[in-house]
């Protein structure tokens, strides 16, 4: 039992169940998600803040058999006083009852995860570290990046952040999980100033344990190199040439990729890839991957949202598109099993989610793809949502670097980069070999054989 858990928490989340039960529910399921946070921010030499915050929140949802399926209702609560449990769950049952009923409504029929492997989520020992300790973190990286030049002259600050969290799970059906998780992260927002204006950049380093972040020092060095390299930045002419997302930049568009393979968006045909299933979508060197069971992986957990344990996924292979993303509910409208992708917190149903999803890295390092790019954008960070997942129309705000024969020439801003994501996949013509990740999605750094700068 864990340092967050006490025997408490199980037996609120199955007199939940056994409530819901009696009030007349055919199906329930219950999630009790406790957390535990911590968080700071310095600027300069003063502490902006510290927070520190605890949470209890339950979840009960209740599916009661109707002519012509199950109608259902979900709601949630941090009042776990055993009367306001009682009150929720009928109330619960009562709201179903006003529903509509879904024949394609209800928990998995079976498949539930069988075994809870330990995947190296959290380490115990960083429970004891300081909120002293994370305020010396914060100062470290917002004092190496002051320090870095003298025109890095202020900031909007750095942050440190640790987060533990733990979810218990049960259904009527039978299956009951939990498991503990944490997630710690270092933030540095330095600006620079020169005679023609200021710039600000960021670096960041995430991880499930203290120890997997990088050096304090080195984040807040390396956020300050990145906001120097942005003095002086200016627009540029019109015209189609390459682009270059970095590994900051290409986890967007695997992401806006993902949302486009949701089971819901495909029964609802508002995915401009709803037809495309077998097809070629993307270039040969395109492999995406999601994977919930990586140790240590910031997106993976051993069961889904609905108790099914999650699972390695092959969503693109080598250009095709092989799977979508599915749970149980978006699964049965499309007459396909679930991919183990049901997410789910104390408030809400079950949706589909990613866990830990990823483009398979190829060869050659950043640096090496831009030298082999005669003329282009380098695009370090992005702006804006302008992306139709129904068109693949996409249109955004970006900042960068220049490239002229094959070296960084100067740095680029008020420019719009824009392109349709079905081309830009297919005409992706260099994938990098480094893999980063800041977060449940990444992807090496992508070359697009050609779209269109939208400058001056």
């Amino acid at each position: 039992m864990s340092a967050l858990q006490d025997a408490s928490d199980q037996e609120l989340v199955a007199r939940a169940l056994e409530q819901a039960r009696a009030a007349g529910a055919a199906q329930a399921d219950a999630v009790l998600v406790r957390s535990d946070s911590r968080e700071v921010k310095v600027r300069g030499d003063q502490i902006e803040y510290v927070k520190q915050a605890g949470e209890r929140c339950l979840g009960i949802r209740t599916l009661v058999a109707q002519e012509g399926g199950f109608s259902t209702a979900v709601t949630s609560t941090c009042d776990l006083a055993h009367e306001a449990i009682d009150r929720m769950a009928t109330e619960t049952v009562a709201l179903a009852r006003a529903m509509a009923a879904d024949p394609h409504a209800g928990l998995p029929e079976a498949g539930f995860a069988e075994e809870i492997p330990d995947l190296n989520l959290v380490d115990s020992g960083d429970r004891n570290a300081s909120v002293e300790a994370r305020i010396e973190d914060a100062r470290s990286a917002e004092s190496a990046a002051r320090a870095t030049d003298p025109r890095i002259d202020n900031s909007e600050g750095s942050q440190a952040g640790s987060d533990f969290s733990e979810i218990i799970y049960r259904n009527s059906e039978g299956f009951k999980g939990s498991y503990t998780s944490a997630y710690h992260s270092l933030f540095s927002e330095p600006l620079a100033t020169d005679g023609k204006g200021k710039q600000r950049d960021y670096w960041m380093t995430v991880g499930r344990r203290l120890a997997d972040l990088e050096d304090p020092a080195a984040v807040g060095r390396k956020a300050a190199q990145r906001a120097l390299r942005r003095l002086g930045a200016q627009s540029v002419a019109t015209c189609e040439v390459p682009i270059i997302f970095d590994g900051l930049t290409a986890p967007s568009l695997l992401g806006q990729l993902a949302g486009c393979l949701s089971g819901y968006s495909i029964y609802r045909e508002s995915s401009f890839l709803s037809d495309s299933l077998g097809e070629i979508i993307a270039s040969s060197p395109i492999t995406v991957i999601d994977d919930g069971r990586v140790p240590g992986g910031l997106g993976s957990k051993p069961f889904d949202g609905e108790g099914l344990p999650t699972r390695r996924n092959v969503l693109v292979d080598a250009g095709r598109l092989e799977s979508w993303l599915l749970d149980t509910y978006s699964g049965r409208k499309l007459g396909l099993p679930s991919t183990g992708n049901a997410s789910r917190g104390a408030g809400s149903g079950p949706g589909v989610g990613a866990t830990n999803l990823w483009i398979e890295p190829g060869s050659g390092t950043l640096e090496e793809i831009i030298a082999e790019t005669e003329r282009g954008l380098l695009v370090t960070e992005l702006i804006g949502m302008g992306f139709n997942p129904t068109t693949g129309d996409y249109s955004r705000g970006a900042s960068g670097l220049w490239i002229e024969a094959g070296r960084i020439s100067h740095p680029v801003e008020e420019i719009t980069i824009a392109g349709n994501l079905r081309e830009m996949l297919l005409n992706i013509d260099a994938v990098g070999s480094e893999l980063v990740w800041r977060g449940r999605v990444a992807a090496p750094p992508l070359r697009v054989a050609r779209m269109t700068v939208a400058g001056h």
